[in-house]
């Protein structure tokens, strides 16, 4: 199975360490439940562990729950610590954090606010 997830309305990500014993109906139950969300958006679920060597990738495609495992041979996640928080992504701090790379940039130049001249 191999998607594009780059039209996803939403990318969310879990901070702090996830149970990664935890499985799709597990994780289902941790977004709707600890953090209000709906599971069944049309959104991108993400959570890590202890280690931050791993993430899991929860996603609901219309008729079903997909579920992404993946291990890191080399190197670790830059994964938020606040154990009680959940962050809305774009897909180039997407990119960044699953690069390596903190979620924030500080050389990256910022998008600047409309009507500013």
């Amino acid at each position: 199975m191999k998607r594009d997830f780059t039209s996803v309305q939403n990318i969310y990500i879990i901070c702090g360490k996830t149970d990664m014993r935890k499985g799709i109906d597990g994780l289902a139950t941790l977004v709707q439940d600890s953090f209000e969300l709906d599971p069944y958006s049309d959104s991108i679920f993400l959570f890590s562990g202890w280690s931050k060597d791993r993430y899991k990738c929860l996603y609901f495609d219309g008729d079903g729950f997909a579920m992404l495992y993946k291990r890191l041979d080399n190197g670790k996640l830059q994964w938020p610590k606040d154990e009680n928080e959940v962050r809305s992504l774009s897909q180039q701090e997407l990119r960044w954090l699953l690069e390596g790379l903190s979620l924030q940039q500080p050389k990256a130049i910022a998008k600047s606010a409309k009507g500013v001249f």
